[in-house]
């Protein structure tokens, strides 16, 4: 009996940590960033010792929680750079990027810099940024992107994205027709002038 309890007690930490980022994941979806740890605590069913024993700040609880998330929105990016017309790659992107934040927008939150400290996350965030960044300039070579398109016109698409609810009936929807007038608006026409700088952070 004695040999087997290292082995009971490892398996309860594997557990009690699930737990905790299904319970973050659930909660951060449905409610953002702003959720207290201890309600993270209470719907896991675990202690606050606990809790913090596994991930000492909510930078870091959000780090592991997101981290599928992350892979898919690289994956995503890759999926539109492999499209050979660049235009169809780029617009399958937009929609395919409303598309996983409809159902979570904390998500939102840590793309855009929520926790732009956060442990590891800021360098895959960078990393989809800069493959973003390719992609479009690929989309404007073929003259159908508008040439004073910006790579943090996405952080602001995903910040107005934000407004559609997770888990809204008809959040579905609204996120496809967001993502159809983001792609009018980012295509290149004579009828569209040139937008104001963006804005510097200070």
């Amino acid at each position: 009996m004695a040999d087997r309890l290292p082995h009971t007690l490892r398996s309860d930490a594997r557990e009690n940590r699930e737990r905790i980022l299904d319970a973050a994941r659930a909660l951060f979806a449905a409610e953002g960033m702003t959720v207290p740890m201890r309600d993270i605590a209470r719907h896991a069913r675990v202690g606050p010792a606990t809790l913090y024993r596994h991930f000492p700040t909510k930078e870091i609880l959000a780090t592991a929680a997101f981290a599928g998330e992350m892979r898919a929105c690289r994956a995503l990016v890759e999926q539109g750079l492999s499209d050979p017309d660049p235009w169809h790659g780029f617009c399958q992107f937009i929609e395919n990027i409303c598309a996983l934040h409809a159902d979570n927008r904390a998500f939102t939150e840590a793309f855009t810099s929520t926790f732009p400290d956060a442990i590891d996350f800021a360098a895959e965030r960078a990393a989809a940024l800069r493959a973003v960044g390719e992609l479009a300039r690929r989309a404007e070579k073929t003259g159908q992107l508008r040439p004073d398109f910006a790579v943090a016109d996405l952080s602001l698409m995903l910040m107005a994205h934000r407004g559609i609810r997770a888990g809204s009936q008809t959040r579905v929807a609204a996120s496809r027709r967001f993502a159809a007038l983001m792609i009018q608006a980012f295509r290149a026409s004579p009828e569209n002038g040139p937008l104001s700088a963006m804005p510097r952070a200070r």
